[in-house]
């Protein structure tokens, strides 16, 4: 008794489970293709950007955080629509991850193939000098976004990275003065501005001593 009526029902749910969740992913991929605000209206040129600071210890210990800094100068005569910094492990291993701060495995069949060389520090990068966020995430994870800035200004940036990847690793930025290439950023030699650190990671731990007063300090 009831049972084709039952069977249509329940057809009936899962078709239209299936039509409701195809709807959330149409819209969820059409969220992912959407501009970043920055890059409404961006006006086309080239504006004089020049890294005035770039800081990252080049020789780490595993587990051990550290600070990697950037300042970054409008020296043009015009505000810089989206200042933008993206980071990439130098290598093919690092420009196929989708990681920032990661490379990815090309082993075959994983089922996540990015591994972070450095973890990013929640609430990270910030401003210097502020204790709050000061760079939007993108829909690039290796984007980050400073927003406008203005003629002569300058802004410095920080971010905090445990390294927990052993190895030596070539960390590439690089400067855009906005998102769909209409704004460049340029040095005073016309040259794309970027840089690179060339950082060491040791397993090691750092080898102590205890002083006459009985301080614990790191053996030079």
């Amino acid at each position: 008794m009831g049972g084709h009526g039952t069977h249509v029902s329940a057809f009936r749910l899962r078709a239209a489970t299936a039509l409701a969740l195809a709807a959330v992913l149409a819209s969820s991929v059409a969220a992912c293709g959407e501009s970043s605000p920055s890059t409404e209206k961006e006006p086309a040129g080239a504006y004089q950007v020049e890294v005035t600071d770039a800081a990252f210890a080049t020789e780490q210990r595993l587990g051990r955080t550290y600070l990697l800094k950037l300042a970054v100068r409008n020296n043009g005569d015009k505000t810089i629509p989206g200042l933008t910094v993206n980071f990439s492990i130098k290598g093919g291993e690092g420009e196929n991850s989708t990681l920032p701060f990661g490379i990815r495995d090309p082993q075959p069949g994983l089922a996540q193939p990015d591994r972070p060389v450095w973890v990013l520090s929640e609430h990270y990068p910030k401003l210097v000098g502020s204790s709050e966020p000061g760079g939007a995430g993108t829909s690039n994870p290796k984007t980050f976004d400073f927003g406008p800035l203005k003629a002569g200004e300058t802004t410095e940036a920080v971010w905090k990275l445990s390294a927990v990847r052993t190895g030596r690793y070539t960390l590439l930025y690089a400067i855009a003065a906005g998102f769909n290439g209409r704004a460049k950023a340029e040095t005073g030699n016309g040259v794309t501005p970027g840089g690179s650190f060339v950082v060491r990671i040791s397993p090691a731990p750092y080898a102590t001593e205890v002083t006459d007063s009985g301080e614990v300090v790191e053996k030079k």
